[in-house]
């Protein structure tokens, strides 16, 4: 079911809630726009004085006063115009920084599964593009939509004080303008809604060929991503083609009746002339008038595409504002768990799945106990260790900690507890000593964070580095080794000091050398702490105080290594499969 359209009236409106904690600076920015205003129509004003005094009357009285008043509104708008600039800017960029500040913040408490149906690309464009969008409707269009309509406004004014008769002429074409920009802001604000989407289709081809790039050049990909490259650009060509046509139209079409209505003005006032009812200061005046009405009505008519193009913009970025964070209603704190933990009858099936990733599993783990997981893949492993933190929520069943359901428990207090090694790392750009205390805050010294890197059996590798703890070591630690960010992630889970360990083939990636020394830093990381390993190498559990094994969402067999070898089940034959040219 898909959510109504959000109404431009509303969007527009919320928009304004977030501009509004600076209204004095957009106050000031809004008057300025209506001195420039004002002084764009006085302009046009001292054209009939002009003409009339210094060409026909030939008044020297004031053939100096009229140039000055000449010079004088200039200057009055030239710092109109830079002050309604700078300050609609001033308040656009602080909208926009409050606005990602907003989306970044809810992004951070958004589940898991938001992300599993969600691609970075297409979340990162929301920040950048869609956002930028926003800026022309917060402050372009508003000034459009401010100075414009002043200079209209006395532009008419000044119409109607010359010619009555004639201006409402220029009111003929209002009714037929206003049909126009309704049709085209509707076909604006569809274009551009599907231009924002191919945008975030681009980013998303081009965050995968970037970041698999060792992968895409070693099986021959780069046919194929240029390929999926120039469908996803040619969809922003396509739906940019669309946006421009509908923008382009609306212009010629609104300009059209204006002719028109300027077409009959000259010849009306034409014939005044002709039976001298009019005098040439006036004429001159109004023709000026009706002139520079065309460019205020023009852009009115242009920003129109500014306009649609940042409310679809604000249905993306709201969007993602109003996206429902992680349930976090448990109000149980804890102080250090001691890490019993149990599972009563758990099923858990995913949203994208057509069975059960878990069903009526139950098992409990005693405090300092570590229990292997093994199977068969999608047996059910890893969805078993990503319910302990909540990263996602069992369809039935319940899970404790300590005897406290982790649904009564605060997420901070229940994440602070666990401690996660994975087999894929996620390492930040930034130095090393940075990625093991991460998360740590001023609480790690950089005695802390050597004695956790020699925990881990990195300090080795470290202190051969170019500026030891302090080496920058790129994107997702690009330049070091498998084995080497391994013990960084290690390093940062001693560091943490956890009573729950979590390893998810933590070991499988790396070769013979590298996971000696892995496993040596994981066991120990694991004395005196709850740990649940999982591993395809059943070597690496040997030494378990239980090991289960699942099949299919299930639990198949539980017992010691030795148990489940006497048993002749189905460890016994992962584990015969396995050695069986050892």
């Amino acid at each position: 079911m898909t959510a109504p359209e959000p109404d431009s009236r509303a969007l527009y409106a919320r928009l304004l809630k977030h501009v509004w904690p600076y209204r004095a600076a957009l106050g000031g920015a809004v008057a300025a726009m209506i001195v420039g205003g004002l002084a764009d129509a006085a302009l046009v004003k001292l054209t009939g004085p002009l003409v009339n005094e210094l060409f026909v009357n030939r008044n020297r009285d004031l053939m100096f006063l009229i140039p000055l008043g000449v010079v004088a509104v200039f200057v009055v708008g030239g710092l109109a115009s830079f002050a309604s600039g700078y300050l609609t800017q001033w308040v656009s960029n602080k909208v926009i920084l409050d606005l990602r500040h907003l989306m970044f913040a809810n992004v951070l408490r958004l589940p898991p599964a938001f992300f599993d149906e969600v691609t970075t690309a297409r979340l990162v464009a929301r920040f950048t593009n869609d956002v930028t969008n926003i800026a022309a409707a917060s402050t372009s269009v508003l000034t459009v939509l401010v100075r414009d309509t002043v200079t209209i406004v006395a532009l008419l004014s000044i119409l109607l004080w010359s010619n009555w008769r004639l201006t409402l002429i220029t009111f003929a074409v209002i009714p037929p303008l206003a049909l126009a920009v309704r049709y085209f802001s509707r076909r604006l604000r569809e274009t551009s809604r599907e231009s924002q989407k191919a945008i975030g289709g681009v980013a998303e081809v081009l965050d995968e060929a970037i970041t698999n790039q060792r992968v895409v050049r070693i099986f021959g990909g780069q046919g194929y991503e240029r390929s999926r490259f120039e469908k996803a650009a040619q969809a922003i060509r396509r739906f940019n083609m669309k946006q421009s046509a509908a923008a382009s139209a609306s212009v010629p079409i609104t300009q059209f009746f204006v002719a028109c209505a300027v077409a009959a003005i000259i010849y009306f006032a034409a014939s005044e002339a002709f039976a001298g009812k009019t005098d040439v200061g006036k004429f001159i005046e109004f023709i000026a008038a009706t002139g520079m009405l065309l460019q205020p009505l023009k852009r009115l008519t242009g920003i129109n595409e500014h306009l649609q193009r940042g409310l679809a913009a604000c249905e993306s970025v709201f969007g993602v504002i109003d996206e429902k964070p992680e349930d976090d209603r448990g109000t149980v704190r804890l102080d250090r768990a001691k890490g019993a933990v149990r599972f009563e009858n758990v099923s858990l099936t995913y949203r994208t799945g057509n069975r059960p990733a878990l069903d009526d599993v139950s098992l409990d783990i005693r405090p300092g106990e570590t229990v292997a997981l093994v199977g068969p893949s999608g047996s059910g492993k890893s969805s078993l260790i990503h319910l302990l933190p909540r990263f996602y929520h069992p369809d039935a069943g319940r899970i404790t900690l300590d005897g406290h359901d982790l649904q009564d428990l605060a997420l901070e207090s229940l994440r602070g507890q666990i401690a996660l090694v994975s087999q894929n790392v996620v390492l930040f750009n930034d130095t090393v000593a940075a990625n093991i205390a991460y998360g740590q805050g001023e609480k790690a010294d950089e005695a802390a964070i050597r004695r956790a890197a020699e925990a881990a059996h990195a300090m080795g590798f470290i202190a051969e580095l170019p500026a030891g703890l302090a080496t920058e070591i790129g994107e997702n630690g690009a330049k070091l080794s498998g084995g080497q960010r391994q013990r960084i992630a290690i390093a940062r889970a001693i560091l943490k000091d956890a009573p729950i360990l979590l390893l998810d083939e933590a070991t499988s990636a790396l070769d013979t050398e590298s996971e000696r020394a892995v496993q040596a830093a994981l066991e120990a990381l694991m004395q005196g702490r709850t740990t649940i390993v999982i591993a395809h190498r059943l070597s690496t559990v040997e030494k378990a105080d239980r090991i289960v094994v699942l099949s299919q969402g299930r639990i198949h067999e539980v017992g010691t290594h030795a148990e489940l070898l006497a048993k002749g089940g189905m460890y016994a034959g992962l584990h015969r499969l396995q050695f069986a040219g050892a």
